[in-house]
């Protein structure tokens, strides 16, 4: 049995357990440190438990995907707020090398992510003064780094100086230190991939826009890769949270030689071209880097695809895409015109009678399925015929994750004996991002939120005093809703064990099983 070690970015479910509930669909021994060293939003890992783990796992391994943020810093929140000297940075990094010399035939495929810069204030993920200035030093970025490229006119400039005045140096100082020391940590480890140590590395780009810190960071580092001639072993694109799936994924290929090819159809004719809300290129060609990424291969027209990826896309980019919590009228003039559900619902049930795997990837709206299409599909009778959905958080937050569900699925399906267990852990996963994505946070999280939460002196982010409650109230509603709108074909869905990270309503994790 191949053993890969798993150090992911966090303790959340995105990061800890989707991974883990791919796994179940292979062969393969995942081993995952215990979620008490992982730390806890703000509150960073124990890195030397951290390191001492990892160390003592890679005995025996064939495989290690590791996040470095996690290792340097001790998870994704706590790299935007430390204030670790380079040299200690260093020192913890160099446990890449020990492992490497230790264990030459290890095969080390790691995630460092540069640093992010919303473009909004709040100090939910952020440093403390975020919630004040946050949107003012975002401006700062994008700003400066548009200056370098293309020039500013008169009223940018203007704003520029403004923002200067605004903002207290010493924000400046603090936001921007911390900015170099990781950025210089991020070439340390494309200089791990130079000496041999790193086998593979995916560098996802957090929140970024088509100007800004990230962007500038980005080609910095892509100038790096290029000198090194090492673009064959590093990529750069947009994602975060579903990176843990996508290594998976990409060694699951390798294990089994597997070069899946997958047809990407839209539901819009301008989806292609569109620049997701919260990244900085067109929704096709963060598509082909998922994919890539994960293993697989997009397909050209003439051939037959392992995979039908359907991409549920809006027709705008960047803040004129809608959130789920936005009123259905009040969405884009575009998803009303340039959006043909009708279309793409005939198309996915046309492909559902080819017999290959076939998955949705809802990016037409963010944080959340959308319920329009979902229901129209419940309605025909078709969520029975899909093998993989996501619609969480980001547009690459959701396509990576669905991408490696699906190529993991059809591998399974190619083999000439069925595996029953796999192919129930891959329904069972199915069901989860259903609930998850579409139920929870398209429709129920908003329900709890405007109609129990206040009721109970709680908020969206403030509610560990009536946690419990408010688990009861998730699982409830969602027990309903599966009752209501999912397919029966694996029996009976029963919900247990949710839970609420982060003192907030964004997410959840929780079990999901089958009665047959």
């Amino acid at each position: 049995m191949t053993k890969i070690v798993y150090l992911p970015l966090d303790e959340r479910p995105c990061n800890y357990d989707y991974p883990r509930y791919l796994a179940e669909m292979t062969d393969c021994q995942l081993a995952v440190p215990s979620r008490a060293i992982l730390g806890d939003k703000k509150q960073p890992a124990d890195t030397e438990a951290v390191a001492e783990w990892l160390i003592r796992e890679a005995d025996g391994a064939d495989y290690a995907m590791v996040s470095i943020d996690m290792l340097l810093y001790g998870g994704i929140v706590p790299s935007r707020l430390h204030r670790l000297e380079l040299a200690e940075l260093e020192r913890r990094l160099h446990t890449l090398r020990e492992i490497k010399a230790a264990h030459p035939s290890l095969k080390l495929y790691v995630f460092h992510l540069i640093t992010r810069a919303p473009a909004y204030s709040s100090s939910e993920e952020e440093p403390d003064y975020y919630a004040i200035y946050g949107r003012e030093l975002y401006e700062f970025g994008w700003l400066t780094d548009k200056r370098k490229r293309e020039g500013l006119d008169t009223a940018e400039e203007a704003r520029v100086a403004e923002i200067v005045e605004q903002v207290p140096s010493a924000i400046f100082d603090d936001f921007l230190a911390r900015r170099a020391v990781n950025k210089q940590m991020n070439e340390r480890s494309v200089a791990l991939v130079d000496e041999g140590v790193i086998d593979y590395m995916v560098v996802p780009l957090d929140d970024n826009s088509q100007y800004g810190y990230t962007s500038s960071e980005q080609r910095s580092l892509a100038h790096l890769i290029q000198e090194g001639e090492l673009m064959d072993r590093i990529a750069i694109y947009p994602g975060a949270d579903e990176i843990g799936c996508t290594m998976f994924s990409r060694i699951f290929c390798e294990i089994q030689q597997y070069e899946p090819l997958i047809h990407v159809r839209y539901s819009s004719t301008l989806g292609p071209a569109i620049i997701p809300k919260y990244e900085d290129r067109s929704l096709n060609e963060s598509i082909k880097h998922h994919i890539t990424a994960a293993g697989g291969y997009v397909a050209d027209s003439f051939e037959a695809p392992d995979i039908y990826l359907m991409v549920h896309s809006p027709a705008t980019s960047g803040v004129s895409v809608a959130e789920t919590t936005d009123r259905y009228d009040e969405r884009h003039h575009s998803y009303f015109s340039e959006v043909n559900l009708r279309e793409f619902v005939s198309a996915i049930a046309r492909y559902a009678r080819h017999g290959r795997v076939m998955a949705l990837a809802d990016v037409a709206l963010c944080n959340g399925g959308d319920d329009v299409l979902m229901k129209l599909l419940a309605r025909q009778g078709l969520l029975s015929r899909l093998d993989g959905y996501a619609a969480w958080n980001t547009s690459g937050n959701a396509i990576g994750t669905v991408v490696s569900h699906a190529i993991i699925t059809a591998c399974n399906r190619a083999r000439t004996t069925p595996d029953t267990q796999k192919e129930r852990a891959s329904r069972r996963y199915y069901y989860y991002r259903l609930l998850e994505d579409w139920a929870y946070q398209a429709v129920v999280r908003q329900r709890i939120t405007e109609e129990l939460l206040p009721g109970a002196g709680a908020s969206y982010f403030q509610l560990s005093h009536v946690q419990e409650l408010v688990e009861t109230w998730i699982e409830e509603q969602l027990q309903q809703f599966a009752d209501e709108y999912l397919p029966a074909d694996q029996g009976k869905l029963t919900l247990s064990e949710v839970t609420i990270p982060w003192n907030r309503m964004f997410e959840i994790g929780f079990r999901v099983e089958t009665s047959s």
